[in-house]
């Protein structure tokens, strides 16, 4: 049966005809192997103190005392292809993590996350006003995220993390064997197969309504909106990526989505692929809910909330009305005003800005200047996500308990 949240629009159909009962069913498909593995890591990710043996004291993985991920990261470092003693869906996750397939193009995937690198501050904007935003709107899709509480409750540290991992893979080498790029894409898979099953656990999740928590569906969202959303954001402030960067961009989160466990049927081969697929998940995902507007208005409020004194309040709520102001300006009035986002004075000035940034832009086709940007780009995502963690390092798990809040069904 296919989950109620799947609503494809007259327009949608006729536009995409039977695709859309091609997508369909990946709602109810996960990561099986993820969460296989995840289900072997009795704390979260292994933590050496919840490790024992198993029952009737028989061996156990990972061993006692030893944490799993670490096992599993160090194989990868060392370009191990096996760990001793490990079960076969163990062997099975590091082979495909460890495995390059034909496909991936190392010099596509440089152009791209230099590309996005260079955007610098107007990268980070997009990301989070425009890809972070309209991620919320599906009604079935937010529902992880809100039975989790990752948003609501920390805010600003999930943001940081988001930005950890964006600028991690888009470094250069970063997704080659034992790269950052690697090793956080292969915890993050774990992290969401950890939600998963405490989602399934819980057995508050409707899977008739939303089907499966973080299914294969929403994963494939996921690399739209990094990739797609965010080049046709860019666009829309005036930074027009070149298509061969544009096409470099999304063959990074085409890699980045193998590495993540998403179904080889889902990758896109292109930007039209990938824009294609983008329309289809928009014409059949419905219209924003409440738990939507509540994440928007978490991710717009997070900074109020957390003041400690009245200065820091005034720079938050400065930051808010700029916020609103850009939000409104790339997603547009009427999306704006489904999700109550406040209307703000700043999107008069964003036609002047665009103007600016496409004058640069004409600039940043320079060597000497790419170079700069790539460097400056690289700064203020080293900033932007210091700032978002606050000195704790992001370490991607999966949190320990879910939130008590309901989801809207």
């Amino acid at each position: 049966m296919i989950p109620a949240r799947f609503q494809p629009t007259p327009e949608g159909l006729r536009e995409h005809g039977e695709r859309l009962d091609r997508l369909a069913p990946y709602l109810l498909r996960s990561d099986p192997l993820a969460d296989e593995v995840a289900g072997l890591l009795r704390s979260p990710f292994g933590d050496p103190a919840a490790n024992s043996a198993g029952a009737g004291g028989e061996p156990s993985w990972p061993p006692p005392g030893v944490s799993g991920i670490q096992l599993l990261e160090q194989a990868l470092r060392e370009g191990r292809g096996t760990l001793p003693g490990a079960p076969p869906s163990v062997e099975a996750l590091l082979e495909h993590t460890r495995r390059v397939p034909l496909w991936v193009d190392w010099e596509a995937i440089a152009r791209g996350g230099s590309a996005f690198m260079r955007a610098g501050m107007l990268g980070g904007i997009v990301l989070g006003a425009g890809a972070l935003v309209l991620s919320y709107t599906s009604p079935g899709g937010n529902k992880p995220l809100v039975f989790s509480g990752r948003l609501q409750e920390q805010a600003s540290r999930r943001l940081g993390e988001t930005g950890h991992f964006v600028r991690a893979v888009t470094q250069p080498e970063a997704l080659r064997q034992g790269g950052e790029g690697q090793l956080l894409s292969l915890k993050v898979r774990l992290m969401h197969a950890g939600v998963r099953r405490l989602i399934r656990q819980s057995g508050r999740f409707r899977v008739d309504l939303w089907g499966e928590p973080i299914n294969q569906h929403d994963m494939l969202g996921t690399l739209i909106l990094f990739s797609v959303v965010v080049i046709e954001g860019l666009a829309k402030f005036g930074y027009r990526m070149p298509p061969r960067d544009a096409e470099g961009l999304v063959h990074l989160w085409r890699y980045v989505g193998y590495l993540m466990g998403v179904d080889h049927d889902l990758l896109p081969g292109s930007y039209a692929e990938a824009r294609r697929y983008g329309e289809m998940i928009q014409a059949t995902q419905g219209q924003p809910d409440d738990d939507s507007r509540a994440l928007v208005r978490a991710l717009l409020h997070g900074d109020i909330e957390e003041a400690r004194t009245p200065k820091q309040r005034e720079f938050a709520e400065k930051r808010l009305r700029v916020a609103s102001g850009i939000m409104r300006f790339l997603h547009g009035d009427e999306l704006a005003d489904v999700l109550a986002i406040p209307h703000s004075p700043v999107g008069v000035v964003m036609p002047v800005v665009r103007a600016l940034v496409s004058a640069t832009e004409r600039a940043r086709g320079l060597s000497p200047v790419r170079s700069w940007a790539f460097a400056a780009g690289t700064r203020y995502w080293d900033a932007a996500v210091a700032a978002g963690l606050r000195g704790i390092a992001a370490d991607f798990m999966p949190p320990e308990r879910l939130a008590k809040t309901e989801a809207v069904a």
